[in-house]
């Protein structure tokens, strides 16, 4: 265990959450009507995103396992320190199922959806088979916004009423006389 998160592990936490809340608005564009030009041109900044997002989540997974994580306060109850891991890992696992259904998605979409000048629609078109992944990419999404939301309150807890480091390891880009 770290005394702290790398810078870069703080930049990539930042930009992720940055990333994923604009594109879960460029997301919930889908469900109402839309001009297919519209679609499309939502789809491909939806689908770019989430291609940053992938990118940054693999960096994201190699610094964690390269740096760890700074040990949680010695007062934290054991139950906080087991949702702690808990909330944590399972956010890694509905990323990593967000990326896999999303891409899988596009695979099978009907039109095209070009992320950096290659189309994903790389499968067959099958309709039921965009329709079931497509179910399963907004059930990771759902919970997604879910745990985040937990992860948010975490946070404030931690940060204003719990007062210890727990926040301030993610917010802090610099170092101070007393953390050297």
């Amino acid at each position: 265990m770290s005394l702290d998160y790398s810078k870069a592990q703080k930049v990539i936490h930042w930009l992720m959450a940055i990333i994923i809340i604009l594109d879960l608005n460029v997301a919930q564009k889908f469900g109402g009507n839309m001009e297919l030009w519209d679609r499309l041109e939502s789809r491909a900044d939806h689908a770019t995103a989430g291609m940053v997002v992938t990118f940054l989540f693999i960096l994201r997974v190699i610094l964690r396992y390269l740096y760890g994580a700074p040990k949680l306060p010695s007062s934290m109850p054991s139950w906080q320190v087991f949702s702690a891991k808990f909330g944590h890992y399972t956010l890694y696992l509905l990323m990593a199922g967000l990326i896999i259904t999303g891409i899988t998605m596009a695979g099978f979409a009907s039109d095209p959806i070009v992320v950096f000048g290659v189309d994903m629609a790389f499968f067959s078109h099958n309709q039921n088979n965009f329709h079931l992944i497509r179910s399963l990419h907004e059930f990771f999404t759902n919970a997604i916004i879910l745990l985040i939301v937990v992860h948010i309150c975490a946070a404030i807890y931690h940060h204003f009423l719990a007062k210890d480091d727990t926040t301030s390891n993610m917010l802090k880009f610099w170092k101070t006389k007393n953390n050297l």
